[in-house]
């Protein structure tokens, strides 16, 4: 989600990468223009980003994935898209509404067999996902979701991830407010309290990439 005001020269750069850096869907481009119509549409990860996640999946052959925050679904269907006929996602959130728009494109891309949406809090998914026995045996993650429980969110696609496996955490930047030291919300303060300890934790190897609104990247160990 970028919360930041863009300058006339950034927005021409983005129709310049939108037309040049990157290859959509047209059900990527129909679900974003659904989305930017939408009273929450900032929230939805930009098609650069979603580009970038596509990549980073199938360059680590990544078969399994796991999305924490699914909002209307762009980041789903751009991996989706990515993963091979036999790949599949758990696709988590809470809202039944703003999944349901993006299922729509996931079927209009011929990609719903590959996404499975549990609807529910995703701390309990992964717990449930762990229980089943599914630790160690997912190659990719995304979380996107509530701010507060990043931590959770994070330790448990970390159990979830094989070595080599790919976490992709967005909103690292936060609109520019981690580096505010007059912003002290609890949103604010979960945010630099992960990015400090991903940045120290040696159970993976990280990047902080500038795109978008920030996002990690931890390729575990």
């Amino acid at each position: 989600m970028a919360r930041y005001k863009q300058t006339r020269i950034a927005r021409r750069l983005e129709g310049y990468i939108l037309a040049n850096g990157l290859r959509e869907h047209p059900a990527q481009k129909a679900l974003r223009a659904a989305t930017a119509r939408m009273p929450m549409g900032g929230m939805q990860i930009g098609a650069p980003q979603g580009a970038l996640m596509a990549l980073l999946a199938q360059a680590i052959g990544a078969r399994r994935c796991i999305e924490i925050g699914v909002f209307t679904g762009y980041s789903a269907l751009s991996v989706a898209l990515a993963l091979p006929p036999d790949g599949r996602i758990v696709a988590c959130d809470v809202s039944e509404d703003l999944t349901a728009v993006g299922r729509r494109f996931w079927a209009r891309a011929g990609v719903a067999g590959k996404i499975e949406l549990r609807l529910g809090p995703a701390v309990d998914t992964v717990n449930a996902l762990l229980e089943a026995g599914e630790a160690g045996r997912f190659d990719f993650a995304f979380i996107d979701a509530d701010k507060t429980n990043y931590d959770a969110y994070y330790e448990g696609c970390l159990k979830l991830l094989r070595p080599g496996g790919l976490v992709a955490v967005d909103n690292v930047l936060w609109g520019g407010s981690v580096a505010d030291p007059k912003r002290n919300d609890a949103d604010t303060r979960a945010i630099k309290r992960l990015n400090a300890k991903i940045r120290k934790d040696e159970r993976v190897t990280m990047c902080l990439v500038p795109i978008s609104d920030g996002v990690t990247l931890a390729l575990k160990r």
